[in-house]
């Protein structure tokens, strides 16, 4: 039976966490005009904002402080995913911009996941580490295709209690594991893409739920992009789904 080593902090008790603490809204924009303009919109609603690949590059460093000064917490999702060295000095290089949540990637394997940790546990203001387990836009077919024969949530279960065991705080992974991972693990904090509400498009994600059932199935926080920022009314947008996250418990 493997023993997982305590994370570096304690999932938040989602009894005491509001829906405006659980959803992140995922600003995947080309740009820092656009995706501003949109925060600004949902502010008052959604103090929680995802930066990921995408508009990292787009905009850089100024895009987390930008967002920072405004008031709002930060997901930098960068799925960190190098050699430890590397790694290590990455997390402490983006420390600097004080975002709240990390990404590395589980794949990199022991070495690196904890390298990662370490470093984040050397600084004064350490970010929370997520590591991505199986992206949600990949299914059993999708694995094989890499080499990999286990089905996703058996791979992701791997793969996050490695990262439990290296010392990260929580992981990424779909509403599909997220039952599964909260029962193995249950102080992890889990953040859970591929949420879209009753009736939306699934886009290019594979494994969806919708708000209620990843809330019930476990999950910490939930990262919703498409259905609130292509909205016609993104604020709008968010509040229905904070209304919907609510309903599933009165207490959240």
């Amino acid at each position: 039976m493997v023993t997982s080593a305590p994370p570096a902090s304690s999932a938040p008790n989602p009894a005491t966490q509001t829906s405006n603490e659980r959803l992140i809204v995922a600003l995947d924009f080309p740009e820092a005009s656009a995706a501003l303009a949109c925060a600004d919109k949902l502010a008052g609603s959604v103090s929680w904002f995802k930066v990921g690949l995408e508009l990292y590059l787009a905009a850089g460093d100024s895009i987390i402080s930008e967002l920072k000064r405004r008031g709002h917490r930060v997901f930098l999702d960068l799925k960190l995913h190098d050699i430890p060295n590397t790694a290590a000095s990455a997390v402490r290089s983006l420390a600097r911009l004080e975002p709240d949540l990390l990404t590395v990637h589980a794949a990199g394997g022991r070495a690196m996941l904890t390298a990662a940790a370490e470093a984040a546990r050397s600084l004064p203001h350490p970010p929370r580490l997520l590591a991505v387990t199986v992206l949600t836009s990949m299914d059993t077919a999708a694995l094989a295709e890499t080499g990999v024969s286990a089905s996703p949530v058996e791979q992701v279960l791997r793969l996050a209690r490695l990262a439990a065991e290296c010392g990260l705080d929580g992981m990424v992974c779909s509403p599909a594991e997220a039952a599964a991972l909260h029962s193995a693990l249950p102080k992890a904090l889990l953040v859970t893409p591929g949420i879209r509400p009753a009736g939306a498009d699934a886009g290019d994600q594979k494994r969806i739920a919708t708000p209620q059932f990843a809330l019930a199935a476990g999950a910490s926080k939930l990262v919703i992009g498409r259905p609130i920022t292509a909205a016609a009314d993104p604020k709008a947008a968010a509040q229905a789904i904070l209304s919907d996250m609510a309903k599933s418990n009165p207490t959240k």
